[in-house]
């Protein structure tokens, strides 16, 4: 069994390195070494992610997929959710999640467990698995309703100029700021103008 992380880097390198030294160290506490990391910069709601297929592909039967959250795997809709299980199916990989604590049963040894049992946890696992997509889908398309909702909203009192923030662009400035990094350092790593990250922490200040 070769262990392959999928890090889906959504926000910044130093936030990747984090869920890196946390899947090495989940794995580490289950008796097992990663065989290969999978780094991309890539929206959870894309089902065409070229560092996951290429996972995918590397691996054989009985390997596992090792993902920090459900939600670094999947944010697709549920015919692309569909079809990227039957392509992990297909290859007879096993998913497992930091946040499904069904899923690490596969790290375990199986030695004197039934079929009857096998079956059952990998039904549970399964349907977990799907509810936690589901949610991760449903997080996503609440987050983006609010924020028109918001835009709509200053429209009307004429306190909004300027287009739809990418959404995931929204994120990864939220989790710099969060870091402490200056609106000039943020900007810079982004690629994004100063004025972008400035609404952004507006828009935080005003929650906090």
């Amino acid at each position: 069994m070769f262990i392959r992380a999928y890090l889906r880097a959504s926000t910044s390198e130093q936030n990747a390195s984090r869920a890196k030294e946390a899947l090495v160290a989940f794995a580490a506490d289950n008796g097992h070494k990663i065989a290969a990391f999978y780094i991309e910069n890539e929206s959870g709601t894309k089902l065409e992610r070229p560092e996951l297929f290429r996972l995918l592909d590397d691996s054989h039967e009985g390997d596992v997929l090792l993902i920090e959250g459900v939600d670094r795997l999947s944010r697709l809709t549920q015919p692309d959710w569909d079809l990227l299980k039957a392509r992990i199916a297909a290859k007879r990989v096993t998913v497992v999640s930091l946040d499904l604590s069904t899923s690490h049963a596969a790290l375990k040894p199986t030695q004197g467990m039934d079929d009857f049992t096998k079956g059952m946890i990998a039904a549970v696992n399964g349907m977990l698995l799907d509810m936690l997509a589901v949610v991760a889908r449903k997080d996503y398309e609440d987050r983006r309703r609010r924020q028109a909702e918001g835009i709509a909203k200053g429209k009307v009192d004429g306190a909004y100029k300027g287009r739809l923030m990418d959404f995931d662009l929204r994120d990864r400035i939220t989790v710099l700021l969060k870091d402490g990094k200056s609106i000039r350092g943020v900007a810079d790593l982004l690629k994004c103008s100063t004025t972008t990250v400035q609404r952004v922490k507006a828009a935080l200040d005003t929650t906090m």
